[in-house]
């Protein structure tokens, strides 16, 4: 069983405010999780292939090919305000 003050030190790392009434329900949660964890340990998987995900991934990006753009007329040509080729926009600094 882990001690109150393992479960003060585990909370403090955790950042976390931990009431005085909840450190036997928290010491029994942890001490349950680590039996667990010990369980666990006595598999065994020398026979299972270490894996970073459960499933296949694919790359769905698409391939880097250069393509004709949409013309800057008609790309600024739904804007409100347009000046020197660009977006006119109100500033947001003052000075």
């Amino acid at each position: 069983m882990i001690s109150h003050e393992d479960v003060k030190y585990v909370a403090k790392l955790a950042r976390l405010e931990v009431e005085p009434e909840e450190l036997d329900r928290l010491a029994t949660q942890l001490s349950s999780i680590l039996e667990h964890v010990d369980k666990m340990s006595e598999l065994d998987l020398s026979q299972v292939e270490p894996t970073t995900h459960v499933i296949g991934l694919s790359n769905v990006f698409r391939d880097d090919e250069s393509r004709p753009s949409v013309e800057r007329e008609e790309a600024l040509a739904n804007g409100p305000e347009i000046e020197s080729g660009a977006f006119r926009v109100p500033p947001i600094l003052e000075g």
